[in-house]
């Protein structure tokens, strides 16, 4: 069964690229590259997926098809919701609110058509799959 991570990961290595080369290429922090190959992202924003499957030379289908919107199918999009307000406030020591482990979280800067700051905030759980992406 092919999996974000590994679709990624191979489609990298067929070109003969790195982590930071997929990185600067894509303009995706290495992190996140090292995330998703790590499967530790399972969901991508359109422009990452856009971004991705550019430099990858493959269809935005193609990554999208394997992508898994764990958070969703979960948990309440109240819960959601109020997650994300909290990591913009600047809330520390958030758990998951599926199995009560800590949350990694950030902030996303990002800026649209205007050129103008938006916030995302995104979390993922340290033990098991939920995540919170915008």
């Amino acid at each position: 069964m092919k999996t974000l991570a590994k679709f990624i990961y191979f489609k990298r290595e067929e070109l003969g690229l790195t982590q930071k080369g997929l990185s600067v290429a894509s303009n995706i922090p290495l992190s996140e590259i090292e995330e998703i190959e790590e499967g530790r992202i399972l969901f991508l924003s359109v422009t990452q997926r856009q971004a991705l499957a550019k430099v990858l030379k493959c269809e935005p289908s193609e990554i999208k098809i394997l992508e898994k919107d764990i958070a969703d199918n979960i948990i309440s999009p109240e819960i959601i919701e109020s997650l994300k307000e909290l990591i913009l406030n600047g809330a520390g020591g958030l758990k998951c609110p599926k199995c009560g482990a800590a949350l990694d979280t950030k902030i996303e800067k990002m800026y649209d058509l205007e050129d103008n700051l938006v916030l995302h905030p995104k979390a993922h759980c340290t033990k098991c799959p939920f995540q919170i992406h915008s």
